[in-house]
């Protein structure tokens, strides 16, 4: 089973929200937001018996970062 998180920081918190399905933490680090995000699935699906994948997806804004070419 493939999970499909997004997760942004939205200036105070780490959020991560299941695309498709009722899931939503929200906190004050990445690390923590990954370990609330395998929990959340955990409580969401119950007992299953099938491995579980979970896609991060995420947008990050990069300070002054420059293209280059070549």
């Amino acid at each position: 089973m493939l999970v499909k998180t997004e997760t942004y920081f939205n200036g105070e918190f780490w959020r991560g929200r299941g695309v498709g399905e009722d899931i939503f933490t929200q906190v004050s680090t990445l690390n923590r937001l990954l370990q609330n995000i395998k929990e959340a699935v955990a409580v969401h699906f119950g007992d299953i018996t099938e491995y579980v994948t979970i896609l991060a997806l995420s947008e990050m804004k990069l300070a002054d970062a420059k293209a280059t070419s070549g």
